[in-house]
């Protein structure tokens, strides 16, 4: 049973402020139990007890511990992820099969209502977060799950392989041969192909937004829109005018800037030898200003799918997903950006703990 009133989630959903930010509408999401400038209560009871968070409070960043690789990776990969709560209340299909992809085989899981034949439904694949070296498909597969019927989509979870066992950009290969082939077996999977959404968060949208600018590049097109929830899309110090990292654009009540700095470690610009994620990540440091690897690095945006970006406001992450929205909307792209406030990094994992993470299911659902 979910811990918080429905009618919370509502509020939530039906909140149309919106601020200007780089020449594009920031709208917000806003909890009206909130008080700004505070973490949303919820959260904060939450991540209070989570071994990540109490260390980011502390400001001891594990990347940064002298472990050695062979044990450093499984402990941060134990670590990753939240609780969540399975929210459907309709009988769901789950299968799962392996497909081939970039000269390996990867899992594909797959989730949808029980019904009839009937029309081609939408499609939704989702790539899961954890800094491209941890993260689950277990950790996502709720929220899939819930947009699933939300939606009544079709909606696939991709297991595709972890640095530093496979590195950039075999990764991003895998991840767009799962699209091609959801693509290509489409009216096997009883999908539209032509309403094939891609979304992933964090790192999965990192993914998300390289593989969004793949497509346009090999004028495939087979992405029809793209979701990236608080989506790294820039690596180390890689910067493109206007982009600028500052704690001080960061609201922050006094008594709350221990729990709200501990949640900017992500997104503060760092030297990439100083980056354990880039260091497993790539065989060569030069390859993070590659645009599959820091897609604000590209030289364009035109052409590229529609994208909705999600982010949240005590996230390191959110002024460059925020600022990416923008090159994105004054390229023509058809953008829209929300802002989730007083949330921090990986809130969607939180499903059935926070109201926010169910009206960002809610919200993708319609966006299918």
């Amino acid at each position: 049973m979910k811990k918080y009133d429905s009618s919370t989630v509502e509020k939530i959903h039906q909140s149309s402020e919106t601020i200007p930010l780089y020449g594009v509408d920031i709208q917000l999401k806003e909890n009206p139990n909130r008080t700004k400038g505070y973490m949303d209560p919820a959260e904060l009871s939450l991540i209070q007890d989570n071994w990540a968070a109490n260390n980011q409070e502390n400001g001891s960043n594990p990347f940064k511990q002298n472990l050695p690789p062979e044990i450093l990776l499984p402990f941060l990969r134990d670590t990753m992820g939240f609780p969540n709560l399975n929210m459907n209340t309709m009988e769901m299909i789950t299968k799962y099969e392996t497909i081939p992809a970039n000269g390996r085989t990867i899992g594909l899981w797959r989730y949808y209502l029980r019904r009839g034949k009937q029309e081609p439904r939408s499609c939704l694949i989702f790539f899961h977060g954890g800094g491209w070296i941890g993260g689950t498909v277990y950790t996502v597969e709720n929220p899939c799950k819930l947009i699933a019927e939300t939606a009544d989509a079709v909606v696939f979870n991709v297991d595709y392989d972890l640095a530093p066992e496979v590195k950039f950009p075999n990764n991003l290969e895998e991840c767009y041969e799962a699209v091609t082939h959801i693509y290509q077996h489409a009216e096997e999977y009883g999908i539209d192909k032509t309403k094939i959404t891609v979304a992933g968060d964090s790192a999965g949208g990192n993914l998300c937004a390289a593989m969004c600018l793949k497509d346009r590049d090999e004028n495939n097109h087979y992405i029809a829109q793209a979701v990236l929830l608080y989506p790294a899309v820039t690596f180390g110090r890689n910067m493109v005018p206007g982009y600028e990292w500052r704690e001080d654009a960061y609201e922050m009540a006094s008594g709350q800037e221990g729990p709200i700095k501990g949640s900017l470690i992500l997104g503060r610009p760092q030297d990439l030898e100083e980056s354990m994620e880039a260091k497993w990540y790539f065989k060569d440091l030069k390859d993070a200003s590659h645009p599959y690897a820091s897609p604000m690095m590209a030289e364009s945006f035109e052409g590229i799918a529609k994208t909705v970006i999600m982010t949240a406001e005590y996230d390191g992450l959110r002024i460059q997903g925020e600022f990416y929205g923008s090159l994105l909307a004054k390229a023509g792209v058809d953008t829209t950006i929300y802002r989730y406030c007083g949330c921090t990094h990986a809130f969607i994992d939180r499903l059935g703990y926070q109201p926010q993470a169910e009206e960002a299911c809610r919200l993708i659902a319609e966006i299918l």
